[in-house]
């Protein structure tokens, strides 16, 4: 991408894919080892870790209402955002003082998920509001690629971290990764406070962000067709950790070098977040997103497969980081075109929440199928719901021509 281009975007979107960067490299150390924290180390079965999984992710998303709500209203999406930042910093800790009680550790990750519930709407309202909407897909995308950056360094600190303790699967070795996970994540929250500037809309009246407003948001059939959208595409999403866990399964690989899958992951989403993000730009964000979905199926597929060693590696990572770069950002740039700037953070946390509810039910069913009618069962549904999701999400979302007399 060039320098113009760049520096069209503006300073505001380059210091809130900073911040995005340095907190990933915290989460992203974290997410690395829990999948093996936790069902290697704990011992959880896959229909409890598929709990675990959906907590991380979705069990406080109405916090995210919360928090567009209350950045909508103040008017200060740099401060709610901030709050968010600030207590999954601390939560890094608390995984620390947890030990090796799932309660505790339960405990500990709704911390988390709420300070991420609170940031997320807001830091991407901020983001539609710091470039111009013809390219909200660029600024999403560069965002996206650096947020990438962090989450594909995340995973190797981890692993140095782990070697330097000398040990990939003893409790001192997480221990000292919550710990630098912690200190990673509190430069992010400095960095956020000292150069990412608030775009404050004007200022709101009881009329333009109250209840009844947001109700009649919801009133507009653009916006529930996309929420639709989004949680039935939350439905088929399986997480992270149980992809990289069938890959170790069917490969058998060391538990020390379980982190090192994340990496592959996020190294294609890097490479491929700003261009495929420039790519929905010009030829349309649907195409694009749908696309990408097309390639979760080929995940799915892949690991059904008879392909094995390095080609199942590369196929499988690839195709997953693909699938990154073509949504995660490009469904926030189909929203905000579509939401009053009045209500932007809040209709931006009202597409995440019912989303991330949905990822929540997906994981918890995902693990309970793994555990009655094993691996195999599991992924070939969540193949062939993938599918069905495309097709449903294409007739939601696909312009309505209007006929006239």
């Amino acid at each position: 991408m060039s320098r113009r281009t760049l520096g069209a975007l503006g300073g505001n979107v380059l210091a809130l894919g900073t911040v995005s960067l340095v907190t990933d490299i915290s989460s992203e150390m974290v997410t690395a080892v829990l999948p093996v924290y936790l069902m290697l180390g704990l011992h959880l079965s896959p229909l409890s870790y598929g709990l675990f999984d959906g907590l991380y992710t979705g069990a406080t998303a109405v916090l995210r209402l919360v928090g567009g709500y209350v950045a909508d209203r103040g008017g200060r999406k740099k401060a709610v955002a901030g709050i968010g930042y600030a207590l999954s910093a601390v939560a890094k800790l608390g995984l620390v003082a947890a030990g090796s009680s799932a309660a505790a550790i339960g405990a500990v990750l709704t911390v988390d998920r709420t300070g991420k519930g609170l940031r997320t709407a807001p830091r991407d309202a901020l983001i539609t509001l710091s470039a111009p909407e013809s390219m909200l897909g660029r600024a999403f995308g560069v965002h996206r690629a650096m947020d990438s950056a962090g989450a594909f360094a995340g995973p190797l600190v981890a692993v140095a971290v782990l070697a330097a303790a000398g040990s990939s699967t003893g409790a001192d070795g997480f221990d000292a990764v919550f710990v630098t996970s912690f200190c990673i994540a509190a430069c992010g929250v400095l960095l956020l406070c000292l150069f990412v500037r608030d775009r404050r809309s004007a200022a709101a009246t009881a009329a333009s962000v109250s209840p009844r407003a947001v109700g009649s948001l919801l009133r507009d059939a653009r916006v529930r067709r996309l929420l639709l959208a989004a949680c039935v595409l939350g439905m088929v999403t399986v997480g992270d950790g149980f992809v990289y866990l069938l890959l170790q399964r069917k490969e058998d690989i060391a538990n020390g070098w379980f982190p090192l899958l994340a990496v592959g992951t996020n190294l294609v989403y890097l490479l491929l977040a700003a261009p495929l993000g420039a790519l929905a730009d010009r030829v349309g964000r649907l195409p694009v997103m749908l696309c990408g979905y097309g390639g979760l199926a080929g995940v799915y597929l892949l690991l059904l497969s008879p392909v094995a060693g390095w080609p199942l590696f590369a196929l499988t990572l690839g195709l997953y980081g693909a699938f990154y770069a073509a949504t995660d950002g490009v469904l926030m740039a189909l929203a905000g075109p579509i939401l009053p700037e009045a209500l932007r953070t809040t209709g931006i946390s009202i597409v995440q929440t019912g989303q991330a509810l949905s990822y929540f039910a997906s994981s918890v069913l995902f693990g309970l199928f793994w555990q009655v009618w094993g691996a195999g069962t599991a992924v070939g549904v969540a193949a062939g719901m993938v599918l069905m999701a495309v097709v449903g999400t294409a007739l939601l979302l696909v312009p309505r021509k209007v006929v006239r007399a």
